[in-house]
């Protein structure tokens, strides 16, 4: 035996002391009054909630670093639950905006792909005949067996460009919504235009209320874009603020809008250069009847000659709201050609696709008496029983409210001298109590149309072709106050002979006074009026047709009005109102 000893206590090993635990959290660092501040990221989490299971598992004392705290434990679990809840909120929310970013990817590609698809397609349509495309557009156009009609059948060449049914050019505020939409369509007349007077006529017979309830469309009928485009400049710069408030709108259709004309057949013994005339208008209304046609509740086709009544607006308004059923189709104002006719909104589609169908074939009046025709009359019945029942559909309102004036038809070298007899005889001047004056004029007088007879009230002043330097002077027999002054030139049967570029000037009774006062503003005394050579001060100027406007009182009593002509005029002069109303 060895000499060990046998003791079983001696033979027994010690258990070994317990380990020592000292926690170094990375990233925790050491902060006075306090072991260690909280961890910062999940592994620090991580590393302090395994050194805590462990402490408690294993019944082992858990350093002061870890548990100083018998909660705290808990606490970390809990604040470890919430980040960790956080961090997955997050990546669910940045794969849902990755998936929408690849979505908005996809469809910016798909965009692009259809475009450039589009541009493919419209350089190989182009190089096919009207029959082949027409046939492979009624088998694209719909899955279904049945195909229906669509303006593409009657105008195939719009497929050629899809900005075809675009207006080229466009001026307005698109305004909705109104009572009556006007069409007014004009082409380029190789004499004379009357859109202009037209357009005065109409704008000027509206009240406030009325200019809010309705919208006048001007179409510059003319392929010719350079045209158009000079002729909407102009009514821009005529009618700024009647385009800026809604009232009216200029568009023109694309040059790609009208088809070729020089295959059109003749037809009912007219020459080829007719047919072409009136089916281009036929393609004109068309237009803007399409145009018009979400815009209001009623439509009134016009011409772009003529002059209206005062009170038209309301009175067409009226009698097609107090017509007792909703089965007419046109009331008319106006006895002549296309003139006044009024059509419900809701007709216009049926209008247009029956036009286009026969749009070739014959004029525009013919054509409305064949829809009604279609709509009403029984073969087997007489013409007057026809009649009798197109009378429900076409109603006719008298006095007519609208007067053709042109003279000079948009088909080049027709003459027509067609006037409205329904339209009745007309005041040609207008009136009023002038101050007792002496009235003189360079201009030379046509006929009895004296200046006397117009400030008088008793009749107009009619004058040849004024030039720069004509005038037109009232002198008053004695000094006199006057508050406000109204000069109209043209009247209803000539609206284009106005004053152009004149200028309306007062002669001050105490000029040095006059100057004193009124002539002079603001601390760098700048002119406030233009003053001429002989004293006259400039205080207004003629604006289609119109001058008007008050007369600032401290210019005191006046000797003299004047209106001098500034360049020389194209046209005759017609001086047909002279309102000088007295200060009180």
């Amino acid at each position: 035996m060895s000499g060990k000893s046998l003791d079983p206590e001696a033979q027994t090993p010690s258990p070994p002391p317990p380990p020592v635990w000292e926690v170094e959290v990375s990233g925790v660092s050491k902060v006075p009054g306090r072991t260690d501040r909280l961890p910062q990221d999940e592994a620090d989490w991580l590393t302090v909630i395994r050194i805590s299971r462990y402490h408690i598992n294993s019944r082992v004392p858990c350093p002061s670093s870890v548990c100083s705290h018998g909660d705290v434990v808990d606490i970390y679990q809990r604040e470890f639950l919430a980040l960790r809840e956080r961090l997955h909120s997050a990546e669910q929310e940045n794969l849902r905006r990755s998936k929408e970013l690849n979505l908005v990817l996809e469809e910016i590609k798909r965009a692009i792909a259809e475009k450039q698809a589009l541009r493919d397609i419209n350089r190989t349509w182009s190089s096919l005949s009207e029959e082949t495309r027409l046939k492979l557009w009624n088998v694209s156009s719909s899955k279904n067996v049945l195909q229906l009609p669509s303006i593409f059948h009657h105008l195939p060449h719009l497929l050629n460009r899809e900005d075809s049914l675009q207006p080229a050019v466009h001026l307005g505020q698109g305004r909705t919504g109104v009572s009556i939409v006007m069409g007014v369509p004009s082409v380029k007349r190789e004499v004379h235009s009357y859109l202009t007077d037209t357009l005065s006529s109409l704008m000027s017979e509206l009240s406030a209320a009325e200019k809010d309830d309705c919208v006048i469309v001007v179409l510059i009928a003319e392929a010719d874009q350079q045209y158009a485009s000079s002729v909407a400049d102009n009514l821009k710069r005529l009618f700024p603020a009647e385009i800026q408030a809604g009232l009216l709108e200029v568009v023109s259709p694309s040059v790609h809008f009208y088809p070729d004309f020089s295959r059109l057949r003749e037809s009912f013994g007219d020459p080829k250069e007719r047919v072409r005339w009136r089916t281009k208008q036929n393609l004109d209304y068309c237009f803007l009847m399409m145009y018009a046609q979400t815009k209001g509740t009623y439509y009134v086709q016009l011409e772009d000659d003529i002059v209206a009544r005062p009170n038209y607006f309301t009175t067409m308004k009226n009698f097609a709201l107090q017509q007792p059923s909703e089965e007419w189709m046109i009331l008319e104002f106006s006895q002549l050609g296309f003139i006044g006719k009024m059509f419900k909104s809701l007709d216009l589609s049926l209008i247009v696709e029956f036009m286009l169908m026969f749009y070739k074939d014959k004029p525009i009046d013919w054509l409305l008496d064949h829809i009604m025709w279609v709509k009403v009359c029984n073969p087997e019945k007489d013409a007057k029983h026809c009649d009798r029942q197109k009378a429900n559909l076409r109603i006719r309102f008298k006095p007519s409210l609208f007067q053709h004036v042109g003279t000079h038809s948009s088909l080049a070298g027709k003459i027509q001298k067609l006037k409205d007899k329904d339209f009745g005889k007309q005041t040609l001047h207008k009136g009023h109590a002038n101050p007792l004056a002496e009235v003189t004029t360079s201009l030379k007088t046509y006929q009895h149309f004296t200046l006397e007879k117009a400030y008088l009230g008793e009749d107009f002043f009619w004058a040849f072709t004024p030039v720069a330097g004509d005038f037109i002077r009232i002198r008053f027999f004695t000094p006199v106050r006057i508050e406000r002054y109204f000069f109209r030139s043209g009247n209803i049967e000539h609206p284009g002979d106005k004053l152009f570029n004149t200028s309306v000037e007062v002669l001050p009774f105490d000029n040095i006074q006059a100057e004193k006062e009124a002539l002079t503003e603001g601390r760098e005394k700048t002119p406030k009026y233009h003053r001429t050579e002989d004293g006259f001060i400039r205080i207004g100027t003629f604006q289609n047709g119109i001058a008007e406007g008050e007369v600032d009182p401290t210019f005191g009593p006046l000797e003299a009005m004047r209106l001098s002509v500034i360049t020389d005029s194209p046209v005759w002069v017609i001086l047909s109102e002279i309102f000088i109303k007295k200060a009180e």
